[in-house]
C-alpha cells in the first residue's frame, strides 16, 4: 500500500494536516463497471463528512 495518501476534501473525515488521508483503507470506485481510462471517472467511497 502507499505510504501518503493524499486528500484535499478538509470537510472528510479522514482529513489531516498536510493533506494527509488518516483512513485505515481506502475504497475507490469506477462509474463505469470495473474499469476507469481517467481519475474523473472514480469515486472515492471512502469519504465520509466531518460531524
Amino acid at each position: 500500500m502507499a505510504k501518503d495518501v493524499l486528500c484535499e476534501v478538509r470537510n472528510c473525515k479522514y482529513w489531516g494536516e498536510g493533506n494527509n488521508c488518516n483512513a485505515d483503507r481506502i475504497y475507490v470506485v469506477s462509474h463505469e463497471g470495473n474499469k476507469a481510462s481517467q481519475s474523473e471517472e472514480t469515486d472515492c467511497k471512502t469519504f465520509e463528512p466531518q460531524v
